[in-house]
């Protein structure tokens, strides 16, 4: 009987991947609602802050060419699902 794969990831696999990353990023994390997911392997993107967001459209957004004060983060976005 072979069993179902229900996470992507462990946290030593995270752990190694992390190690590769440079150590003074950010790291942001996709969300919105409640529940939790299995995340996609972490990337490292521009983002802009922008505080007064409201909580559902995040308090970091992807910068655009031209945006001033962007800086690299590392951003681990959560599996989102059509079912």
């Amino acid at each position: 009987m072979s069993k179902k794969v229900v996470f992507h990831s462990t946290v030593g696999q995270l752990v190694d991947l992390l190690k590769t990353l440079p150590r003074d990023l950010p790291i942001l994390t996709s969300g919105y609602e409640n529940g939790f997911e299995n995340f996609y392997q972490p990337d490292i993107i521009k983002v802009k802050h922008e505080s007064e967001n409201r909580y559902y459209e995040g308090e970091f957004q992807v910068a655009e060419d031209g945006d001033e004060e962007t800086f690299d983060a590392v951003v681990i976005r959560r599996v989102v699902r059509d079912v």
